[in-house]
């Protein structure tokens, strides 16, 4: 089976140009300017063609919580986000903390066959913070990397025998960079608007201190560390630091991290309740200079579904998370838009650079003998983004009902088309 994409505007990280795809089964067999024969013909004639984003941090929810999401509805989202590969962090029930639960999640995905599913282990058995996981056999089911995301790894020993395991199985850890015994029982970002609406705040010094602890360990022992959904200036200048140090660190930032800051929960909207929470606008605009000057490596969504009963509560009673995999395009070209960052940059940040963090040599570029996974996109093309598009269980995103600008039109993965936006032609 051939396919051809043809007029479309291919977009690499080191290159744009315009010529036509084809490809046969799940490989790219040329790029040219000819129009050869295909079984299957898509005209992208005004539309970017880029290798399919890959998201290193999502929470499927599956298994134990399936009420908020699946495996296969996660899977429908993200390639209707444009996502053809996801990486679901270990907080779930039971605890992806060994080898059959991984296998299990992967073979799920599999089945279904939207997207890679590669998972994320968790650091510590039952994510308890104490013993170490059985890194080597989780690495060998399929998990890329560790982490007991949505909780820290509080203890310093801990993090080191982490480090030193993972470095020994080629993999790297995430920390979810918080220090507990600052949290204070927040809700939110600690300063004069927690205090203007009375609601409980976390200092950023709580993410700023884990950075710093994490960065010092991963220079004792050479180990990997990659810090998660990074969200404070402070942070942003320690890990440059330590990048100039030459520490093995990494790090990423979300949408919502780079695109809304803490003024936005004054009519107290559960949506916007995420952790790390929203900061200042001084925070999104140093997110937006680390795009702009390559201290942060990748976009990620950090995708967090929740049910309507859980996220329509007091606000102190909600809990943290948000939708991201379907407003990950919009947003992020909203950079581009505003000159922070190019379309180029764009594709290294959300395709090449995880491609080469998860060592997935076959993707992230456009080019002959890569895995065939393409995302169409429509910078131009606004629509509405309503219950009908969203692809998820849940609804916690508070740009649902709102018109967006930019979308992936179409999602191959593997050189099958697995995604066709409604009512578009392509």
């Amino acid at each position: 089976m051939k396919t051809l994409i043809k007029n479309g505007t291919i977009i690499n990280a080191n290159e744009s140009k315009k010529a036509n795809i084809l490809i046969q089964d799940d490989k790219i067999i040329s790029i040219t300017t000819d129009e050869p024969s295909a079984d299957i013909v898509i005209d992208a004639n005004g539309k970017l063609v880029m290798p399919g984003l890959i998201d290193i941090h999502v929470h499927f929810r599956d298994p134990g919580f399936e009420y908020k999401d699946d495996i296969i509805t996660g899977s429908q989202t993200a390639v209707a986000g444009g996502v053809t590969a996801c990486c679901p962090m270990a907080n779930t029930n039971p605890v992806n903390d060994n080898a059959t639960i991984t296998r299990d999640m992967i073979e799920k995905a599999k089945k279904r066959g939207l997207i890679d599913l590669m998972p994320i282990g968790a650091i510590t058995k039952g994510m308890k913070g104490g013993g170490i996981t059985e890194m080597g056999e989780m690495s060998e089911a399929g998990c890329v990397a560790f982490s007991d995301d949505g909780l820290p790894v509080s203890s310093s020993d801990v993090m080191r025998a982490a480090l030193e395991y993972s470095a020994f199985h080629g993999s790297f850890i995430i920390n979810h960079s918080q220090d507990c015994s600052l949290c204070r029982n927040g809700h939110m970002n600690e300063g004069l608007m927690s205090m203007k609406l009375g609601i409980k705040g976390m200092p950023r010094e709580q993410e700023e201190i884990m950075i710093s602890r994490d960065m010092l360990l991963a220079k004792l022992t050479g180990g990997h560390i990659h810090i998660a959904h990074v969200s404070s200036a402070w942070s942003l200048k320690l890990i440059e630091t330590a990048k100039k140090e030459g520490i093995n660190i990494t790090c990423e930032v979300c949408p919502h991290h780079f695109t809304f800051d803490e003024s936005e929960l004054e009519n107290y909207d559960t949506n916007y309740k995420m952790s790390p929470p929203l900061r200042t606008k001084a925070d999104v605009e140093a997110m937006r200079d680390g795009l702009k000057n390559g201290v942060i490596d990748i976009i990620c969504t950090d995708h967090a579904p929740h049910h309507n009963d859980e996220k329509q509560r007091e606000f102190d009673k909600a809990p943290f998370g948000i939708l991201g995999l379907q407003t990950l395009i919009p947003l992020t070209l909203n950079l581009v838009r505003d000159g922070v960052i190019s379309l180029n940059k764009m594709v290294e940040l959300t395709s090449l650079n995880p491609a080469k963090l998860l060592k997935l040599n076959d993707r992230g570029v456009i080019a002959e003998g890569y895995l065939a996974d393409i995302t169409i996109v429509d910078p131009d093309f606004e629509y509405l983004y309503d219950e009908k598009l969203n692809k998820s269980k849940s609804q916690n995103s508070p740009l649902l009902g709102k018109k967006l600008k930019g979308a992936a039109i179409k999602t191959i993965k593997s050189g099958r088309l697995v995604y066709d936006f409604p009512n578009v032609v392509a």
